[in-house]
């Protein structure tokens, strides 16, 4: 008797809430906004992805007047007028006019300390929820994700959303699901697992099962703009929707970069470094590259300097850019090198445009904004190589030659190369050493060379692109409103 009334207790309180999301979902569905809602939860994280956010709802405002911007932040301090501040001061976009602001207050179920094991998962889940937090508080008509939510697409379908998104890069690749495999140690394989056989072929499981789920959701999207070669090669693998997946390239700064002059003072070089504070852009092995450079210094010569320019999103980042801090202590470096937090975009510029070199060090980076940004500048730009280098006909490239650097920044100029690759601490130590004792006028050259290279990456081709993609969309939705 308890058994049954207890049974029949559970099945009414599952069917009020079945009852209730069908409700919820109803009325969504029926009282749609005239918004585009960008899902951002994170709107100061000062990256790259944030630069994409600003210049997309600038282009959704010169594209159409009837229909407004409106951000999903959890940050609980933004306003439209600070948000409209922050685009130009940090990123130098200036929009129309201020976004609407819808604050979300479960961020905290997307944050990766909220999940110590089974990560992607919990944090894809946990965007599902957040994104209906969201979707209640305002169902747009179009629900634009820029952070790379793809588990959120299905349900703003529900909602009776047009779903567009810009992937910077794949949640799951077969690039990490092939390190599981070889048991490769890296700061997203941990190295217990990367030592057991069996947690490995565990792992593996996960992450195929993984994939084939992301796959799944990514493929409700009526629209997926990506910002590589590389990525839309695996987003077309993954999500399978070839025709509605297009290659928009990140809007970045060359313009105002390319202004800069060239020449760059010589009695104290600056090597710049422009990354977010995150382990994988892998900052300390720059700093001890840094470090090996400076004690093989001929003497007499100038002594540079080693500038970290980067934001941090939460606890961890500042834990990172202290431990870094720490690092150059014990290298006894610490007199030649300068962090900036969260800078400025104006004083951004200004530092490019007084850096003779620019580190990348980020394995399978999807793109390399920062890339652009130094050849842009006329910073010569000290990148990652693989393996893989003896394959490749070209000798000179700035990044991983695997993913976006390879295969659409980093091409000959004019038969010129624009910039220097580096495997591990010592190569890169003697590629800055080797561009400290080049000529001025061989610099000069290869900086020119890399400029010109990095124009083809401009805000402007970016608008462009991005407009010529969105504008079907907008188009049917025109005709449905009339």
């Amino acid at each position: 008797m308890a058994f049954n009334i207890l049974l029949f207790a559970l099945v009414s309180a599952l069917s009020a809430i079945i009852v209730r999301l069908i409700l919820v979902v109803i009325k969504g569905r029926n009282n749609r906004s005239k918004v585009v809602g960008f899902f951002h939860p994170y709107t100061n994280d000062g990256g790259g992805g944030e630069r994409v956010l600003w210049c997309a709802v600038k282009a959704i405002q010169e594209e159409t007047t009837d229909l407004n911007c409106v951000v999903y932040t959890g940050d609980h301090d933004a306003s439209p007028q600070s948000l409209m501040a922050r685009a130009i001061d940090r990123f130098g976009v200036k929009l129309l006019h201020p976004p609407q602001v819808i604050h979300l207050c479960n961020r905290k179920w997307i944050e990766e300390r909220t999940y110590p094991h089974f990560t992607m998962v919990g944090q894809s889940l946990g965007s599902v929820y957040l994104s209906w937090e969201a979707l209640c508080k305002l169902t747009p008509l179009i629900f634009f994700d820029t952070s790379g939510y793809a588990f959120t697409y299905p349900l703003a379908r529900v909602f009776g959303c047009k779903v567009i998104c810009y992937t910077h890069y794949p949640t799951i690749s077969s690039d990490m699901v092939s390190r599981v495999w070889k048991r490769s140690s890296m700061y997203n394989n941990d190295a217990l697992i990367t030592r057991s056989v069996w947690l490995s072929r565990c792992k593996f499981i996960y992450y195929t099962f993984f994939s084939w789920m992301y796959g799944y959701v990514g493929s409700f999207a009526h629209l997926a703009m990506v910002n590589s070669s590389w990525t839309q090669s695996h987003i077309e693998k993954l999500w399978e929707i070839p025709k509605q997946t297009k290659k928009v390239y990140p809007p970045c700064d060359t313009s105002g970069l390319q202004v800069l002059p060239l020449e760059r003072p010589v009695k104290t070089p600056a090597i710049i470094s422009v990354a977010q504070f995150r382990p994988e852009k892998a900052h300390t092995l720059q700093l001890e590259a840094f470090s090996v450079a400076v004690k093989k210094l001929d003497t007499g010569s100038p002594r540079p300097k080693l500038q970290f320019v980067g934001s941090c999103r939460n606890k961890e980042d500042e834990d990172r850019l202290q431990k870094l801090k720490d690092s150059a202590i014990e290298l006894k470096v610490e007199g030649d090198v300068e962090f900036y937090k969260n800078l400025m975009y104006k004083d951004l510029v200004r530092l490019l445009g007084g850096a003779v070199a620019g580190l990348h060090s980020m394995i399978d980076e999807h793109f390399g904004i920062s890339v652009v940004e130094y050849m842009a500048a006329g910073a010569i730009p000290i990148g990652k190589k693989t393996n893989l280098q003896s394959h490749l006909r070209l000798p000179w490239c700035p990044a991983h030659n695997s993913a976006g650097p390879k295969l659409d920044i980093v091409l000959e100029e004019d038969g010129k190369r624009t910039g220097f690759l580096a495997s591990d601490v010592e190569e890169y130590a003697d590629a800055i050493l080797e561009l400290l004792r080049m000529p001025e006028t061989e610099r000069f050259e290869m900086a020119a060379a890399g400029r010109k290279r990095a124009g083809r990456f401009s805000e402007q081709r970016f608008f462009q692109d991005f407009k010529t993609a969105v504008r079907p969309i907008l188009a049917q939705l025109s005709k449905v409103n009339c």
